[in-house]
């Protein structure tokens, strides 16, 4: 029987009055810019690069490119089981070093076996350092402010975009793949390492905390109660996890396609490359700001029903891209549909927390995140496979308008969010 990880040398917070969670949300946020900046968005930069610079086709590197996802995807599945009993720190800081010592391994990659290690061993890292450990860590060190909390802590996964992207291109543009990918390397380790040994901490119980800052919960006996939640067992098997797990495959399969095809349906329907580059940074801006603007509302709404909103305006995101024509009405389908892509990342580890509590929180996520990861690759070669059946892109978005639907009919059917966990409430009562 496992007893867990051995208990932390409790220690006060940094400042009196100040929840020492809102230190691990600046932590998380950090680790999230960092790691995401420099794995996720310089995707599209190491496409270019290996098929410019290291002679791999285009159809190679994408299908290495889908492999990163599902690599990512599957090894969640082990990053959760490793969370349940270890010390995040010690996860996301081996995803951080295995992460830099792939980016500094870049410049080597002359064969093809060699290109799909490198996307195999990236997606691994990838999935160590980034959404399943800092959400994980965030969720538990709030219960009533979690939707905020989360919603500050996953701006860094679109903050990483815009500090990193122009600095890798910029980069490997000047020095070339081979001697950027060592600066990049650098940055990975000293962006994330530090601050996550030094800052983060499993959880509120391991520094003598509860959730929210609240006094410690303890029993009869004076022993700290567990967190509350479902098992892990329990929960995949629930009708609420099998269907809103696929209500986000949906959505973020058509997302992930949307956010690839962006940049050339503009460029198509505009002929300028600097309009096509504006609205992939209007969007990581809208990005942006609906995360944070959905945080708020989260206070005063359910996450059900403002997940059945974002499904909506998902939905008149694509159908505006279908038939947008001039600059102005692309960038206006492009704000509209940045405010979809941070809320959709936000709200599944979220409502995941909500559903099934911290118990399995780790494990039960990374299952959620592998199926709809895995999902993701499909995205863009579903997005180019419609627009050449279809002969443009008015018709291929149209197709995808569909996927909000299916997901907010999926959600609907899924019932209440926290059903089970109220379910056992009422058993332990009786």
């Amino acid at each position: 029987m496992n007893a867990g990880p051995a208990p932390e040398t409790p220690r006060a917070p940094p400042r009196a009055g100040l929840f020492y969670g809102w230190y691990i949300v600046g932590a998380v946020f950090v680790v999230h810019t960092v790691s995401c900046g420099l794995i996720f968005y310089n995707l599209s930069i190491f496409l270019e690069a290996f098929v410019s610079g290291g002679g791999f086709s285009v159809s190679a590197t994408s299908n290495a490119t889908a492999v990163f996802f599902i690599s990512s995807g599957i090894a969640g599945l082990g990053v959760g089981w490793l969370l349940d009993r270890y010390d995040p720190r010690w996860v996301i800081a081996g995803g951080a070093l295995l992460s830099a010592l792939v980016l500094a391994g870049a410049g080597h990659v002359t064969e093809l076996w060699q290109l799909y290690g490198f996307y195999i061993l990236f997606g691994i890292g990838n999935a160590a350092v980034a959404v399943i450990p800092g959400m994980t860590i965030v969720a538990r060190w709030f219960t009533r402010q979690r939707s905020k909390a989360i919603a500050y802590a996953s701006t860094g996964l679109s903050m990483g975009g815009i500090i990193f992207t122009p600095i890798s291109a910029g980069l490997v543009g000047t020095l070339g793949l081979g001697e950027a990918a060592y600066w990049l390397a650098l940055m990975m380790i000293l962006g994330v390492i530090p601050v996550t040994l030094a800052v983060l901490r499993r959880s509120p119980e391991a520094i003598g905390l509860s959730p929210d800052g609240d006094p410690p919960r303890r029993a009869a006996d004076g022993s700290l109660l567990p967190p509350d939640g479902i098992g892990f067992a329990e929960a995949v098997r629930s009708r609420f996890f099998i269907l809103c797990t696929a209500a986000f495959v949906f959505a973020m399969m058509a997302q992930v396609g949307s956010l690839a095809h962006q940049f050339r349906l503009v460029l198509t329907r505009t002929g300028d490359t600097s309009t096509a580059a504006l609205a992939v940074s209007v969007m990581a801006a809208a990005s942006i700001a609906g995360r944070l603007v959905g945080g708020w509302l989260l206070a005063r709404v359910s996450s059900r029903r403002y997940l059945f909103g974002i499904f909506v305006l998902q939905g008149f995101s694509f159908a505006a891209f279908a038939f947008a024509e001039g600059a102005v009405a692309l960038l206006i389908a492009s704000v509209m549909f940045g405010a979809t892509v941070g809320n959709m990342q936000m709200m599944q580890p979220l409502i995941m927390a909500e559903a099934f509590g911290i118990k399995a929180y780790a494990r039960i996520l990374s299952v959620s995140q592998m199926i709809t990861t895995c999902a993701n690759a499909a995205g863009p070669a579903l997005l180019g496979f419609l627009y050449v059946a279809a002969g443009g892109y008015e018709t291929a978005y149209l197709a995808i308008t569909l996927s909000p639907l299916f997901g907010f009919a999926c959600l609907l059917a899924a019932g209440p969010v926290r059903a089970l966990i109220e379910a056992e409430k009422k058993a332990v009562l009786s």
